[in-house]
C-alpha cells in the first residue's frame, strides 16, 4: 500500500486516480450501464455505485463521531461478514441514477471528502487511534481508510472498466 508523507500528497493522489477512473466512463453509453459480463464482477453502474457508497459511508462515520454518536462499522445493518449485502444496498440506492448523475454524485462526494481531509490535523490523519470508527485490531490511521476507499479501488476498478469496455463496446461495434 502506498504511503503518504503529507495531507497534500494524499489529496493529489486521490484526485489523480479519480480523473483517470472517471474518464473511463466517457465512452460508456447509458443504454449499456447495466450490462454484465462474466470477466468483470460489476457493471459500470455498480462500479460507480460501489465507489459512491463507500465514500458516503466513510463520511457518515465521521459525521456521526463528530456528533458524539456510536459508530458501528460498516453499518448497523451490515456486518463485515456481509459485505455483499452492503454492496447491494449501494447498487439499490445509486444504481437507478443515470451514469452522468452517478459520476457527478461521486465527484460531489469526493469534494466533501477533500474538505474533510483538509480539516484533519496531521496527527488525526496519520496516527492510529484518532477516530473510533478507524480504530481496529490493525491499528490503521485514518489515511489508510481513505486510501482503501478511493485510490485503491480507483486504480483497480479502472482496469475492470477497461476490460468491460473492451469486451462490451467491441462486441457492440461488431454487432452494428
Amino acid at each position: 500500500m502506498k504511503n503518504y508523507e503529507t495531507k497534500q500528497d494524499l489529496l493529489d493522489e486521490i484526485k489523480k486516480k479519480h480523473v483517470k477512473y472517471d474518464s473511463e466512463f466517457d465512452a460508456i453509453p447509458e443504454t449499456l450501464k447495466n450490462t454484465r459480463i462474466e470477466e468483470v464482477d460489476r457493471t459500470p453502474s455498480e462500479n460507480l455505485s460501489y465507489q459512491i457508497g463507500w465514500i458516503q459511508l466513510l463520511l457518515s462515520w465521521e459525521t456521526a463521531e463528530q456528533k458524539g454518536l456510536h459508530v458501528t462499522t460498516p453499518t448497523p445493518d451490515y456486518k463485515w461478514n456481509n459485505l455483499g449485502g452492503l454492496y447491494q444496498s449501494f447498487y439499490d440506492k445509486y444504481g437507478n441514477l443515470p451514469l452522468t448523475m452517478q459520476r457527478k454524485l461521486l465527484q460531489d462526494s469526493l469534494n466533501e471528502l477533500y474538505t474533510l481531509i483538509e480539516s484533519f490535523s496531521d496527527d488525526e490523519l496519520f496516527l492510529p487511534n484518532q477516530r473510533s470508527w478507524a480504530t481496529t485490531k490493525a491499528m490503521w490511521p485514518v489515511w489508510k481508510w481513505i486510501h482503501i476507499n478511493t485510490v485503491a479501488p480507483f486504480t483497480n476498478f479502472r482496469t475492470k472498466i477497461r476490460k468491460w469496455k473492451k469486451s462490451v463496446l467491441i462486441e457492440k461495434t461488431l454487432d452494428n
